[in-house]
């Protein structure tokens, strides 16, 4: 038998080495199999999104067209997340409960500013319970009619008549209380003009009634309208916005036709309340460069958006002065809702 190969006696410094050696392998292997304990909070981990409208909607489009240049941005992955409902209301209160570090973002739509004026109860305050961080841009709108309902060529020729024959025409919107239909309570009273208001579940059965003659006017977004445009089955007879639509030139806006109102559709980044201001600044920077890099420009301009990033402060100035001016529009056009 051979003889037992004596092995030294290990010392109390060998031990306690050979235990941290152990020790630092097994943290190692922690943090490889389980990263996320490290960096839940950090740079890597995803910006939530929420989008308090439908996919699909003109909202969600332009969000998700720069998703990807807002991931590049901001050198973290951009999760974009759908909660539509009560004009906004259900996604908006989510941003609201979300914690202020600078991880969830929502993008909104006039109806925001426009929410307080029409529900009666909120579960949130429009602009005590937010940060607002920039407003992106704006979508223009355009007056539409049916030209075998008006047959009219311009605001001015279109008000004329309206005015002939008060009460016995209509306007439809997306549903009472939202952007579009205060856009053409605005034009009415603008105006001086009287015409009932039908209100749809959303734009596109009332662009359908709209074309078939049940409805005589309306106020819409212009990628909506577009193609029946081009079909000649509506007709645009004034830009609401500032200025004109740049594929739309001819059609001069409702300001240049002798009627004081300006209006259209505009997306705004928000936090939550109490979002640290260098949160605020680098969030701001990113869409800035996002929303004007070469491949974001391309996508607006075909879907006719104006992008125009302001700073924090100008979006704060917009959110108070926006929901003073729909609080009016809303009072004068009697709308609420529960």
């Amino acid at each position: 038998m051979a003889p037992e190969t004596l092995k030294p006696k290990e010392t109390s410094m060998q031990s306690t080495n050979r235990r941290a050696f152990i020790g630092g392998l097994t943290a190692t292997a922690i943090l490889i199999t389980h990263p996320i304990m490290v960096t839940a909070q950090g740079a890597n981990s995803p910006l939530r999104i929420i989008v308090p409208a439908s996919a699909g909607s003109g909202q969600d489009v332009m969000v998700r067209s720069a998703q990807n240049a807002m991931s590049k941005a901001l050198d973290r992955p951009v999760i974009v997340e759908n909660l539509p409902g009560s004009g906004g209301i259900i996604g908006t209160q989510q941003l609201v409960k979300a914690a202020p570090d600078g991880n969830t973002i929502a993008f909104v739509s006039n109806n925001h500013t426009v929410n307080p004026a029409v529900y009666k109860k909120m579960p949130y305050d429009s602009l005590k319970d937010i940060t607002p961080i920039t407003i992106v841009g704006e979508t223009p709108f355009l007056l539409v009619v049916n030209p075998q309902r008006l047959p009219v060529n311009s605001a001015k020729e279109m008000v004329a008549l309206l005015k002939g024959k008060p009460d016995q025409y209509n306007f439809g919107s997306s549903g009472n209380g939202t952007i579009l239909h205060l856009a053409a309570e605005m034009f009415v009273d603008g105006a001086g003009v009287k015409a009932r208001h039908i209100p749809y579940k959303g734009a596109g059965q009332m662009i359908t009634d709209l074309i078939g003659g049940q409805v005589d006017f309306g106020v819409l977004a212009v990628p909506a309208v577009q193609a029946h445009l081009k079909a000649g089955t509506l007709r645009a007879v004034a830009a609401t916005g500032a200025i004109r639509v740049p594929s739309l030139a001819n059609i001069p806006t409702l300001q240049e036709q002798g009627i004081n109102v300006t209006v259209g559709g505009w997306l705004a980044a928000i936090g939550p309340a109490k979002l640290a201001p260098t949160d605020v600044k680098r969030l701001n920077e990113a869409i800035v460069t996002a929303w004007t890099s070469p491949e974001v420009k391309k996508a607006m301009a075909e879907q006719e958006n104006i992008i125009n990033p302001t700073t924090p402060e100008a979006a704060v100035s917009t959110f108070s002065r926006e929901q003073a001016r729909y609080a009016d529009v809303v009072r004068k056009a009697g709308v609420t809702l529960d």
